[in-house]
């Protein structure tokens, strides 16, 4: 489906597609408008594609992650596992079309690879790629400028090693290019061009075989903090917004429940290492008032400047919400599932993903299914979102791996 929209800047389309979305994803000047709800303040950033689940089997189970067992998958949840992974080798390729209520061109694509060293070390490669479908730009008169296809890629490399039997580390590196609306000019004269920047993450993971009356489990717990790296622009320098540095802690437990039947509970906890949205002071009129430089006054306990170095907004942003404890616990996001696998070759899924009305308000089930023939698996899931005519509704994600075992 060809879309047709008016270009005012390089952010056009973006800001477009996530007002459909409602996400924790629009461009930092937006947060202007979002902080001023004294009820609704939602964290923004560019490049909300770096925190999609990407894969069929986690996203089956309510986006949970950074503590189940190792897969092919791993370096996305958290790099930690990967030295953990049973195979010597793998791939995998993820697809699930995007807004598919709505659109039927967009698309995010994941492919990932990994590769054994030796017994305590791991390496992996990955490529994200988000295709937001053909667009049609035109400018303030309704003029054709062209057919533009935005996109956004990501590549990014692993490495993960042991640090004891039952600990790893990982760290992930990634080059990002963001290409919303190509090089055409705005109305306002800025020409606009392709975002780039990095991005790293860090993760730790730790598992433990644990024995429940006569059955064996394993309990494996995770952290890591992902995407850290500097704000991404889309013209100039003075325009600069947040990636969406994520921290991520949880938990798992597996069971045998007899040589056939495992079960596995996971949860996790996110949120956004990025500044709240401020509240500003207005003028009598209702605008937004300004110092002599032009900048925007913050209201007397309206929270803090979100104009802040790298660290400062990482770290800053479990203490700036204008709310104050009770703000920040609601910007937590909480993602449960369930897993049963039968011999290791059948598995169903199901989770819920739950975001705090004021910070974005995505509540979603999924379930998914997974089948496993010799070296190869395959994985379905599908979301249905809590609220009717969500543009996440019907989501579907197809997953299919190749591992080489080192028997």
């Amino acid at each position: 489906m060809k879309k047709s929209f008016n270009h005012s800047s390089g952010k056009s389309f973006f800001l477009i597609l996530v007002s459909l979305l409602s996400f924790n994803a629009v461009a930092q000047n937006s947060t202007i408008i979002s902080g001023q709800d004294p009820n609704r303040r939602v964290i923004t950033t560019a490049l909300p594609f770096l925190n999609f689940a990407p894969d069929s089997r986690h996203s089956g189970m309510g986006d949970v992650g950074v503590a189940t067992s190792p897969d092919g998958n791993s370096a996305h949840w958290n790099a930690g596992k990967l030295v953990f992974v049973e195979n010597e080798m793998g791939f995998s390729l993820s697809y699930s079309p995007w807004l598919g209520k709505l659109v039927n061109d967009m698309s995010l694509s994941y492919l990932t690879f990994y590769k054994k060293i030796d017994d305590v070390s791991a390496f992996g490669v990955d490529l994200r790629y988000f295709n937001m479908g053909d667009i049609q730009l035109t400018d303030g008169r309704g003029n054709e400028l062209g057919e533009f296809t935005p996109r956004d890629i990501a590549i990014g490399g692993t490495y993960s090693r042991k640090l004891s039997e039952n600990l790893g580390l990982g760290i992930s590196a990634r080059f990002i290019h963001s290409n919303l609306s190509g090089s055409i000019s705005s109305v306002s004269g800025s020409e606009s061009r392709p975002g780039v920047t990095v991005g790293t993450d860090v993760g730790l993971y730790y598992k433990k075989e644990v024995f429940p009356g006569n059955r064996q489990g394993l309990w494996s717990w995770g952290v890591s903090i992902t995407n850290i790296g500097p704000k991404i622009t889309y013209n100039s320098a003075d325009d600069l917004d947040y990636i969406p540095t994520n921290f991520r802690i949880g938990t798992a437990y597996s069971v045998n429940l007899d040589e056939f039947n495992k079960i596995t509970f996971a949860l996790d906890l996110n949120k956004l290492m990025v500044p709240t949205p401020p509240i500003y002071q207005t003028n009598e009129d209702g605008s937004l008032a300004r110092d002599d430089n032009g900048n925007l006054i913050i209201a007397p306990n309206g929270g803090k400047d979100p104009n802040r170095p790298l660290i400062s907004g990482m770290f800053g942003s479990f203490a700036d919400a204008p709310g104050g404890f009770s703000e920040e616990i609601k910007e937590l996001m909480i993602s449960a599932g369930i897993e049963y696998t039968y011999n290791n070759a059948f598995s169903l899924r199901t989770g819920y993903f739950y975001e705090n009305p004021n910070k974005g308000g995505r509540r979603y089930f999924t379930m998914g299914v997974g089948f496993n023939y010799k070296q190869l698996g395959f994985d379905f899931s599908y979301l249905v979102p809590q609220t009717q005519n969500h543009p996440l509704a019907e989501t579907l994600r197809f997953s299919l791996a190749y591992n080489i075992s080192s028997k």
